[in-house]
């Protein structure tokens, strides 16, 4: 036998156990190989089951409100869509805690006052019940919860601590009123009404959470509803003001040039106390449409004003003299609740006629065609018809009259042309003061033409078209200059 025959036999032999272990060393690689796979193939599809565990899975309060009457409940939900899901979640939650606080409007309340009295609409009402939601406190978060697509919240605010709450604020709100009427009472003493009214006016917007509630409190002795008291304190201030002007005619005519200063006074009470830095509002037709002035009084409660460039045509003109509630409210209070508030306040006017003397007025001048003087003198009849229409005092002697109005006038040949001829007309207008001679108006037209088949005619065309442009153009610059000093 072969050595080496036998010793390959032998390698082969002692190689084949090893190769067999190895086999089997493989095949437990394959078998775990597998089962891990089986395991991540699990794992795969266990978030799908996981998911819909969730979906099917909500907490009660989401499905059903939960009900207690030891708690006020707020519940919200906003979808994931929006960036904001949150914050829009928790504000739907707590208007929804805040519709379950039931608001009565008590019957000696300033909120039913003015409802009943002034009528004021829903949306006034809306914004103080909106203002009262936003000072919610003391509410807690009890859970929240989301899916794929939407998120909710859950709010619970506890009734008794609610009532806390709400009785402190109440009583820190009443407090400051109080004192702010105390102070608003010893300003007005002083004549310091300005004062007076914005503090009164902020102590009635400290108190505005609770306008629809018994608000009652001991005020000099007196028992009475806080709320209601400061209104009525703000109508007497309104009302109080007593507005006195002189003089108590307007009387404007042509020697004030249709002028008039006026004195105006402004006082309080019996005691007629002088009221310093009051605003005022004066108003009265102007001849371009109402002016409206607004003054302060000085420190012993005057103003003064003067009436000027009015319309002298307005029906029963009168100069309003009236206090400016608008001003007497300070620009850092909110105007949703200070508007209808003054607004609902009637205030003192002072009503002063104006009396309208309008001129007396002489005419002269002289009017002439080709070199004959016009008897009927037409442009002076059409001045007379237009200043006798808007009440202009026509007198037959100077000595009479407030202004001298003279008209002159005449004609020229221009020629002929296929037999028709021509004639120009010129004229100048002249107003003067008759007491100083001044001339206070002036103006003219040279070369209205007139056409007709002869020059005395073609003449008589020429002053119909002078008429005309009289009254559309002259008179009406004339009469504006005039009343219009």
């Amino acid at each position: 036998m072969n050595p080496d025959a036998v010793e390959e036999r032998e390698v082969v032999a002692m190689a084949w156990p090893r190769d067999r272990g190895h086999v089997h060393l493989i095949l437990w690689i394959a078998v775990l190989a597998l089962l891990l796979s089986a395991c991540k193939a699990k794992q795969a599809v266990a978030p799908v089951e996981s998911t819909a565990a969730i979906e099917v899975q909500q907490p009660d309060w989401v499905a059903a409100r939960p009900v207690t009457s030891m708690a006020y409940i707020g519940i919200g939900v906003a979808s994931k869509a929006r960036p904001d899901y949150q914050e829009a979640a928790k504000k739907n939650a707590l208007n929804d805690l805040a519709s379950e606080i039931s608001v009565t409007v008590e019957g000696n309340s300033l909120l039913y006052t003015l409802d009943r009295k002034y009528k004021f609409d829903e949306e006034f009402t809306s914004t103080i019940n909106t203002s009262t939601k936003e000072r919610l406190e003391g509410y807690e978060l009890v859970d929240s919860f989301e899916d794929r697509d939407q998120y909710w919240i859950y709010y619970r605010l506890d009734k008794s601590e609610h009532a806390r709450i709400k009785a402190e604020r109440k009583q820190k709100a009443i407090d400051q009123a109080t004192d702010l009427y105390g102070r608003a009472k010893a300003g007005l003493s002083k004549g310091d009404l300005r004062s007076a009214f914005d503090l009164d006016l902020r102590a009635l917007i400290a108190m505005k959470e609770y306008w629809g509630e018994n608000d009652q409190v001991t005020v000099e002795g007196r028992s009475v509803p806080l709320a209601n008291e400061l209104f009525n304190d703000l109508q007497r201030m309104a009302s109080g003001v007593r507005l006195a002007v002189l003089p108590e005619r307007c009387v404007v005519d042509w020697s004030n040039r249709f002028k008039r200063e006026l004195l105006i006074t402004a006082t309080y009470g019996e005691g007629a106390r002088a009221l310093p830095q009051l605003p005022i509002i004066i108003e009265y037709p102007g001849h371009v449409g109402k002016v409206t002035e607004s003054r302060n009084t000085d420190a012993e409660g005057r103003a003064r004003t003067t009436v000027q460039r009015l319309d002298l045509t307005a029906p029963a003109p009168a100069v309003v003299v009236r206090l400016d509630m608008d001003a007497l409210v300070s620009k850092d209070l909110d105007p949703a609740f200070t508007a209808p508030l003054i607004g609902s306040l009637t205030a003192t006017e002072a009503h002063v006629p104006i009396d309208r003397v309008m001129p007396k007025v002489f005419f002269k001048g002289e009017e002439s065609n080709l070199g004959q003087r016009l008897s009927d003198a037409p442009l002076a009849l059409a001045i007379k018809e237009e200043l006798t229409a808007t009440g202009f005092r026509a007198v037959d002697r100077a000595a009479e009259a407030d202004l001298i109005i003279e008209m002159n006038a005449s004609t020229r040949e221009m020629g002929e042309s296929n037999g028709f001829f021509t004639v120009a007309l010129d004229e100048v207008l002249k107003v003067s003061d008759r007491r100083s001679g001044e001339v206070v108006h002036e103006s003219g037209k040279q070369g209205i033409k007139g056409i007709q088949l002869d020059y005395r005619k073609a003449g008589i065309d020429a002053y119909k078209k002078a008429a005309q442009d009289l009254r559309n153009d002259l008179l009406p610059a004339m009469i504006n200059t005039l009343l219009q000093q």
